[in-house]
């Protein structure tokens, strides 16, 4: 059954492209307005628009660097302001970086656990009051399978994501009585631009990023009664048996 999401408003963080666009176009197509954000202001405003002219919705394109803290606060509140409301968050943006501990550099492990982990804390901290006020809401994480799967040279990665799904299930014991959902998405290898990659044609056994908005889509469509706060997804056939994710 199509989800009708007329009236409603969403934000897609690191939604520009890849996941993001992919779910942003998704919940444009459904009917509700959206706000997509990422740190390149010409990327976002560029793809808002594609992306309006594509669906017929509204959709408006933010700059928003989630590691902070006041330009996220502004975000919530100019999405409030500007569309009247904030239904449905949808934390995508996500960065990587791996290597062995010593060869680490701190600068590169403060950027992927303020990205990943606390940009994610510092959304939902400042959307919760606004779903709470009015009884209802939904909160989607994307985590990963490097969640629960650790590997050489993951610490920085290992740690964020571990932490985002410890993160997830607290926040979802901690709103669920408000009327406000939480899921957490741990998707394993996506072909997509992560990490500086290129999607390519070649990696079709890979998860597309087409998959994880229709899971997306899924979620939303479940009765209010009912709660799948975690949602595992890895390619149906293995690719490199290096990737644990």
């Amino acid at each position: 059954m199509a989800v009708d999401l007329s009236g409603k408003t969403a934000v897609v963080t690191g939604g520009s492209k890849g996941i993001g666009l992919a779910i942003a176009r998704d919940l444009a197509k459904a009917g509700a307005a959206v706000v997509i954000t990422a740190r390149n202001e010409d990327e976002v405003k560029q793809a808002a628009e594609a992306l309006a002219g594509e669906t017929g919705a509204r959709v408006v394109g933010m700059r928003c660097d989630q590691r902070e803290h006041a330009q996220v606060r502004e975000m919530v509140a100019a999405t409030v302001r500007e569309l009247g409301g904030l239904d449905i968050l949808v934390n995508n943006a996500g960065v990587g970086g791996f290597g062995p501990i010593d060869e680490l550099d701190p600068e590169v492990w403060d950027r992927i656990i303020d990205t990943n982990l606390s940009g994610v804390f510092y959304c939902c901290r400042e959307a919760v009051p606004v779903m709470r006020k009015k009884g209802d809401g939904w909160i989607i994480n994307i985590a990963s399978l490097a969640g629960k799967n650790p590997f050489a040279g993951g610490t920085a990665y290992n740690a964020s994501k571990f932490g985002l799904v410890g993160f997830s299930e607290a926040l979802m014991l901690d709103v669920r009585q408000h009327g406000i959902r939480v899921n957490y998405i741990m998707p394993g290898s996506v072909n997509t631009y992560f990490n500086d990659k290129e999607p390519s044609p070649e990696n079709d056994w890979m998860i597309q990023p087409e998959d994880i908005a229709q899971i997306v889509m899924d979620l939303l469509g479940y009765p209010s009664r009912t709660l799948p706060s975690r949602v595992e997804v890895r390619p149906s056939r293995p690719g490199s048996p290096k990737r644990v994710d």
